[in-house]
């Protein structure tokens, strides 16, 4: 029987990275690991959401050590848009690994952008020695057989989540993540605009996906939506489970993250996505949605292309 170490986004109250988390969990327990343990920000709370052990995302080395294979994953771990240390420390983790001996899968990730040389040195110098590499997109694919790797081409793990579309066709979600950079009030304005243009019709809820950095754009943008004489109600605080019941609830998605797209496609809701981040845009392109950018000025087009889906 096999022990396992997972490393991941897990313990920030991510939607997206918390059900993958969820989904991989459940399938190394269903496939007969005899331990699984998740590097968390919270262990705690981890253990207690997810039925399986947990440590701490600086004090894993006890728990590697025990281990046979750690999983790196999913998500877009390696990458430096983020931060060049997000990455150096999902790399670390690897390095460690490698280092007392322990396989290393890399599981459903989206690869880059890497821009640092060192981050490029550093990645293609620890994926060339894991023993499998699986990546959610071919743009990934693209990259890592450019630099003289095979990987397997697979679905987010998302994807595997069984859902169950509602008949509820009166209600339109706004998904809005906060960034550093381009969520600018022109563009809550220009966003809010174009809704009342096209779903005055329509209830309109706003969903915060991660509240420490999600909470604050969507009360603003129901502030918004207030001041032109619309009213919206705010989501937050969410579990996992919830975020899937609420936007199969929808009859329309216009969001920011990856993983509320991901839902919505899965669960047949016409969906619009916002472009903030590479793996957005993969996403859109691969099934078609129309997509806004975040320096646009008008979005007509992209919402006569959601209505008519």
């Amino acid at each position: 029987m096999t022990k396992y170490i997972v490393s991941g986004y897990i313990g920030f109250d991510n939607f997206g990275d918390e059900a993958i988390a969820h989904v991989l969990s459940d399938k190394l327990k269903s496939e007969g690991a005899e331990c699984v343990t998740l590097i968390s920000s919270n262990p705690e709370k981890t253990s207690e959401i997810h039925g399986v052990d947990s440590c701490g995302m600086f004090k894993f080395l006890p728990s590697l050590i025990k281990s046979d294979v750690l999983i790196s994953g999913g998500g877009s771990l390696l990458q430096d848009v983020t931060s060049l240390k997000s990455l150096i420390y999902y790399l670390g983790v690897i390095y460690s690994a490698l280092f007392f001996g322990k396989e290393v899968e890399i599981f459903a990730q989206g690869i880059g952008p890497i821009n640092s040389k060192i981050g490029q040195v550093l990645t293609k110098f620890a994926l060339k020695r894991a023993k499998k590499i699986s990546v959610r997109d071919s743009k990934s694919q693209e990259l890592l057989k450019s630099w003289g790797m095979n990987s397997e081409l697979v679905k987010d793990p998302i994807f595997g989540i069984e859902v169950k579309k509602s008949e509820n066709y009166d209600t339109v979600g706004i998904q809005l993540r906060g960034v550093n950079k381009g969520l600018s009030a022109e563009f809550l304005n220009r966003l809010a605009d174009t809704v009342i243009k096209y779903f005055a019709d329509k209830k309109i809820v706003i969903l915060s996906l991660q509240d420490s950095l999600d909470s604050a754009v969507c009360e603003e943008f129901s502030r918004i939506l207030k001041t032109k004489n619309i009213d919206s109600e705010v989501l937050n605080s969410l579990d996992v489970n919830q975020v899937i019941e609420r936007i199969c609830n929808l009859e329309y998605l216009i969001s920011m993250r990856f993983h509320s797209n991901v839902i919505a496609i899965k669960a047949g809701v016409k969906t619009l996505a916002i472009n903030y981040d590479p793996k957005v845009e993969k996403l859109a392109e691969e099934y078609n949605l129309p997509c806004i950018n975040l320096n646009q000025g008008d979005f007509s087009k992209e919402f006569d292309q959601l209505k008519s889906r």
